[in-house]
C-alpha cells in the first residue's frame, strides 16, 4: 500500500480555514466525553436556524435491551427554511442551483428566492391535494431543478420523501413504493442523459400496476423533453398545471428534529432493499456541519458535487448541505462523455466552479481517454477536488490530481455510507498531507476502531473491519418498517457499535484506508447492489437454475459483477443468451446491474451445508486460481477445476475480442 504523500502549497494552508492545530484541538474536544461531544454538537447546532432550539443534545444507548438513537430532541425547525428562507434576508439573488442541460446549449440560473418561490408554489399545491405531514412522497426524477425543489417542497410540509434513481426500473420503482406506501409520486414525462431518453413516466406506469402500489393517489409529471407520454386524467397531472396559481407563501411545517425527513432505499445482503430512514434535526446539523468542514467552504464558492439526486450523496452534498449554507450548487443532467470527453472541463470553466466532488468511476472513466480533453480546458478556478462512492486506487488519485487539478489542488477523498448520512471520514483541507487512496482521518465526533472477526479492538497500525464506537447527528435511525433488521444488521455483529460492515487498514501515522465490503453488497461504481438481489434477477429468466453472483476488479467501475450460473437442462450455452439474461437482469433493476462476466458452469462450490463459498468463486472472478484457501468443507472440491476452465477460457476469449 502507498504510503507517498503530497504536502499541501503554502498559499493553500494559509487560506484553509481549518489548521492542523484547530483540527487536533476539535476533534480531541469532540470525543473527549459525552459531556464534551454534546457541548461541541451544540455549538455546532447554534448553525442552524431553529423556531425553537434544543436544550437536550444527545440521547443514545447501543444496548438492544434499550436501543435508541436521538439528537436534539426537544428542538423545533424545518429544514427548508434553513436552506431557503434564511438567505432571502441577505443574498436573495444569490445562485442557490446552477443547472447544466444533457446539452451544452442548455442551462438556467435559479437564485435562492426563485427557488424559494417555486418551493412554495409546489407545497402548497401537494397540500391541496392532501398531503401532510409523514404521508411519504416517492420522487422519480431526471438531473433538473425540479427534482430539488420536490425534496424541499417536501420538508417545507413534513411530508417524507424517498427518491429513486431515474436509473431503476419499473419493478425497483414498484418495490419501493410498496414498502413506503407513497401517496403521492412526482415524476418527468422523460430523462435525457447522453441524448438518451428515459420512459419515467412509462415506467411509473408500469409500477404502478404492481400489486401493492394503490396508495398512491396523484402522480406530478414534470414536462421535460415534451414527447408523448399516457396521461390518466384522474391520477396524472401535469407540474406547471398544477402549481401555476399557487401562492409564493407556503408555511413552513414546524417539525420535531426527531421527525422524519427521507427514506432512501439502499441495497442489503438479504435481497430486499433496505428503506434507510433519516431524521430532521440531527441530519442537517450533520449535513451542514461536513460540508462546511470537508470542503473548506468559502462564500463565493461555486461547488459542483456530480452526484444523482438518487443516491444520498445527491441528497447530503448536493442538496441540503450546500443549500443550508447558501452555497450555489450545480446540477448537471447529463454524462461526462456527451457530446464529448471535454464536457466536464468545459462546465467548470463555464460557471467558474471551484470545487468539484464526484466518483472515481467518472475519474478513470475520463482518465481511459486520456489528457487530450482535459486539455481543452481551462480549469483554473477550481481550487479543491474531493473523490465519494469508494476508495479511489492511487493512479487514478494521481491522475485525478496532476492533470485535473493541475498539481495545486488538494483531494479530500471521503468515506462515509447512505447510513451515515454525511462523511465520517475524510482529510481535511490544509490540515494533513494526503496519502493517494486512503480516507485519512476521523471527522468530529467520529470514533471509528479496527476490530477483529472476535470484536477485539485493535490497536496501532492494524488490519481488520471499521465499526464505530459512538453516535454521530447524521446518523440513520431504523429501517422503515423493521427495526429488528437495523439491529441485526448495523449493531448485532459487534455488541456495542455501529458496524459499516467495511474492512479498514490503518497504518502507522494513524490514517485509515478503506479496504471493501466485507459483507455481500457489491459497491458498483459507488452503487450498492446486493449479491441476494442481483441473483434473484438471474435465477427468475427462465433459462437459469441457480446463480452465484460476487464482485470482480473492473477498470472503470472499481467493482464489476460477475455471474457464475448453472443453466436448466436443455439450454445451450451461447452469447446470444448470455445477452438475453444480461438484458432480463438489466431491466429487473436497472442498467447499473450490468454483468460485467457471465460464466455458465454445471456446478457451485458448496458448503456440505448447502452454502455456496463465494470467497472461492470472488477470487476466481478476479483472475487467482491458486492459493484459494481452506477447501476442506467443500461437498466437491472437483468443482473447483471444472470452474477454473470455465473462467479461464471466457477470460481467453475477452481478451481475444480486445
Amino acid at each position: 500500500m502507498t504510503q507517498k504523500s503530497f504536502p499541501l502549497t503554502a498559499e493553500f494552508i494559509a487560506a484553509a480555514n481549518t489548521t492542523a492545530e484547530q483540527y487536533a484541538n476539535n476533534y480531541q474536544q469532540s470525543i473527549a466525553s459525552s459531556k464534551a461531544s454534546d457541548n461541541f454538537w451544540a455549538e455546532r447546532a447554534e448553525w442552524i436556524d431553529w423556531f425553537k432550539k434544543p436544550t437536550k443534545i444527545s440521547d443514545v444507548s447501543y444496548d438492544l435491551d434499550d436501543f435508541r438513537i436521538k439528537w436534539f430532541e426537544d428542538g423545533e425547525l424545518n429544514i427548508s427554511v434553513n436552506c431557503l428562507d434564511r438567505h432571502l434576508r441577505n443574498n436573495p439573488y444569490k445562485p442557490a442551483i446552477i443547472w447544466e442541460g444533457d446539452h451544452p446549449s442548455q442551462h438556467k440560473i435559479v437564485s435562492f428566492k426563485e427557488l424559494h418561490a417555486e418551493v412554495c408554489r409546489l407545497g402548497n399545491a401537494m397540500r391541496k391535494l392532501g398531503i401532510k405531514k409523514g404521508d411519504r412522497v416517492t420522487l422519480y426524477m431526471p438531473m433538473i431543478p425540479e427534482a430539488m425543489v420536490a425534496m424541499l417542497a417536501c420538508a417545507r410540509i413534513g411530508a417524507v420523501h424517498s427518491v429513486v434513481f431515474g436509473g431503476f426500473s419499473a419493478d425497483s420503482l414498484g418495490n419501493r413504493i410498496i414498502d413506503s406506501q407513497s401517496k403521492l409520486v412526482i415524476t418527468a414525462d422523460e430523462g435525457l442523459r447522453g441524448n438518451k431518453h428515459t420512459p419515467l413516466k412509462v415506467n411509473v406506469d408500469r409500477a404502478l400496476d404492481m400489486d401493492g402500489t394503490q396508495s398512491v393517489d396523484k402522480v406530478i409529471v414534470v414536462h421535460r423533453t415534451g414527447n408523448s407520454i399516457p396521461m390518466s386524467g384522474r391520477r396524472d397531472v401535469w407540474y406547471h398545471t398544477l402549481i401555476g396559481g399557487e401562492s409564493e407563501h407556503c408555511e413552513p411545517e414546524v417539525m420535531n428534529a426527531e421527525d422524519p425527513l427521507f427514506l432512501l432505499y439502499t441495497s442489503g445482503s438479504t435481497g430486499k432493499p433496505k428503506g434507510v430512514l433519516h431524521t430532521t434535526g440531527g441530519y442537517i446539523t450533520y449535513a451542514l456541519s461536513t460540508f462546511r468542514d470537508v470542503f473548506d467552504i468559502k462564500d463565493d464558492d461555486v461547488y459542483w458535487c456530480t452526484a444523482d439526486v438518487g443516491w444520498i450523496t445527491g441528497h447530503t452534498y448536493s442538496t441540503y448541505g450546500p443549500l443550508a449554507n447558501g452555497t450555489t450548487t450545480v446540477m448537471f443532467e447529463g454524462v461526462p462523455e456527451y457530446p464529448t470527453w471535454a464536457r466536464v472541463g468545459h462546465i467548470i470553466d463555464k460557471h467558474k466552479i471551484s470545487v468539484l466532488y464526484t466518483a472515481p468511476t467518472a475519474i478513470r472513466s475520463m482518465m481511459k481517454e486520456g489528457d487530450t480533453f482535459v486539455r481543452e480546458s481551462d480549469r483554473s478556478s477550481l481550487r479543491l477536488l474531493g473523490t465519494v462512492g469508494e476508495p479511489i486506487n492511487p493512479e487514478a488519485w494521481d491522475w485525478y490530481y496532476h492533470v485535473v487539478g493541475g498539481g495545486r489542488c488538494p483531494i479530500v477523498d471521503t468515506w462515509w455510507q447512505t447510513e451515515t448520512g454525511g462523511i465520517l471520514l475524510a482529510p481535511i483541507p490544509g490540515t494533513v498531507a494526503l496519502k493517494p487512496g486512503a480516507a485519512m482521518n476521523p471527522l468530529y465526533g467520529i470514533k471509528p476502531e479496527v476490530v477483529d472477526s472476535d470484536g477485539e479492538v485493535l490497536e496501532g497500525p492494524a488490519e481488520g473491519n471499521l465499526a464505530i464506537s459512538n453516535s454521530w447527528p447524521g446518523q440513520m435511525r431504523t429501517i422503515y418498517n423493521d427495526h429488528q433488521r437495523f439491529l441485526q444488521t448495523y449493531f448485532t455483529e459487534y455488541p456495542g457499535y455501529y458496524f459499516t460492515g467495511d474492512g479498514a487498514h490503518r497504518d502507522e501515522d494513524g490514517h485509515y484506508w478503506i479496504t471493501g465490503r466485507v459483507d455481500d453488497v457489491l459497491n458498483v461504481s459507488g452503487h450498492r447492489l446486493g449479491t441476494a438481489e442481483v441473483e434473484s434477477a438471474v435465477d427468475a429468466h427462465p433459462a437459469t437454475v441457480e446463480a452465484a453472483v460476487v464482485g470482480m476488479p473492473h477498470d472503470i467501475r472499481g467493482v464489476g459483477i460477475a455471474a457464475f450460473i448453472i443453466l436448466r437442462s436443455g439450454e445451450v450455452a451461447n452469447e446470444y443468451l448470455k445477452s438475453e439474461i444480461n438484458r432480463h437482469v438489466r431491466n429487473e433493476i436497472g442498467p447499473i446491474a450490468n454483468l460485467n462476466a457471465i460464466y455458465i458452469v454445471d456446478a457451485l462450490p458448496k458448503t456440505r451445508s448447502g452454502k455456496i463459498m463465494r470467497r472461492i468463486l470472488r477470487n476466481l472472478a478476479a483472475g487467482q486460481y491458486v492459493g484459494l484457501g481452506d477447501l476442506s468443507t467443500l461437498a466437491d472440491s472437483s468443482v473447483i477445476n471444472q470452474i477454473i476452465e470455465v473462467v479461464k477460457v471466457e477470460r481467453e476469449q475477452n481478451r481475444n475480442q480486445c
